[in-house]
C-alpha cells in the first residue's frame, strides 16, 4: 500500500494520539477503492475485538455499532488512520454515534 506523504504524517499524528483498550477500544477505518473497512482494537493485547467490511460507509457504520453492542462495547476512541474527516469516513463515524457508540 502507498501512502502519499501528507497522509502518513497525519496517520502518524493521530496514532501517537490515539490508544485502544478493552474497555475503549481504537475504533480503526480503512478505506479501499470498492470497500471501507472498520476495527474496535484493543491495542493493549493486540487483538481486533469486533470488525465490519462493506461498500456503504454508513452501513459499516451501523454494523460496527450493532457488534459493538453485542459485546457490551458503549465507547470508542476514533481513529481516521490519516484520511480527513470527510465524505466515507464522516459517514461512518456518523452512523456508528446513531448506532450507539460513543466517542
Amino acid at each position: 500500500m502507498m501512502l502519499t506523504a501528507r497522509r502518513l504524517a497525519r496517520k502518524k499524528r493521530v496514532k501517537a494520539k490515539v490508544l485502544g483498550t478493552a474497555k475503549t477500544p481504537r475504533l480503526s477505518v480503512f478505506r479501499s477503492n470498492k470497500y471501507v473497512y472498520a476495527q474496535l482494537i484493543d491495542d493493549q493485547k493486540n487483538v481486533t475485538l469486533v470488525h465490519a467490511k462493506g461498500e456503504v460507509a454508513k452501513l459499516v457504520g451501523e454494523q460496527i455499532a450493532k457488534d459493538a453492542k453485542k459485546k457490551k462495547i458503549s465507547s470508542a476512541v476514533f481513529d481516521r488512520s490519516g484520511y480527513k474527516y470527510h465524505g466515507k469516513v464522516k459517514a461512518l463515524a456518523d452512523a456508528a454515534r446513531e448506532g450507539g457508540l460513543k466517542f
